[in-house]
């Protein structure tokens, strides 16, 4: 195991920090990590009455691109995941859920993130009014078997979407 002998912090955003800690490795040679340090999120696979699941397309900056993805959102100070997954949920999509379950919790990219996601199915949605975010969002509803293909296709492809929606069809034909 490595031991850490410095850590400072390089930038603190609005949202993320850049820490640099140097490590010296069991080898003793030294070794500086560049960190990203994320206060976590949520992802929500909202599953509508009839059985189809609420994604949104939005423009994303970091890729230039914009992306049909699974509804998710930065978890606020002080905000406990499932708090931050309702809030989301109407924020993003518009409605509310009468069933949770938490399905997962995952670290996107360990290799240089402290980010930790939180998976929640939602279902049994009603609308629900809530501010919308600044964001210019996109809702598109389709059944998860059709969201699954546009995975394989290439037409999904960040990382959390591709999680959220294969462990939610997984517990799903489970449950049926």
């Amino acid at each position: 195991m490595d031991r850490l002998v410095t850590s400072r912090r390089a930038f603190e955003g609005r949202v993320i920090s850049v820490r640099l800690d140097e490590v010296e490795m069991p080898s003793g040679r030294h070794v500086t990590f560049e960190i990203v340090e994320h206060p976590g999120a949520v992802v929500l696979v909202p599953v509508l009455p009839d059985g189809r699941v609420l994604l949104v397309r939005q423009f994303r900056r970091a890729v230039a691109a914009e992306l049909l993805e699974l509804p998710a959102g930065t978890i606020e100070r002080g905000e406990a995941p499932d708090a931050c997954a309702r809030r989301e949920l109407a924020e993003e999509v518009g409605q509310a859920a009468a069933r949770w379950e938490q399905l997962l919790a995952f670290y996107p990219s360990p290799g240089v993130m402290t980010e930790r996601m939180f998976l929640f199915l939602a279902q049994d949605l009603t609308p629900a009014v809530a501010d919308r975010e600044e964001e210019d969002l996109r809702v598109e509803a389709m059944p998860l078997a059709e969201a699954r293909r546009r995975i394989t296709t290439g037409e999904i492809r960040d990382a959390k979407s591709i999680v959220g929606i294969l462990i939610a069809s997984e517990r799903l034909a489970g449950a049926g």
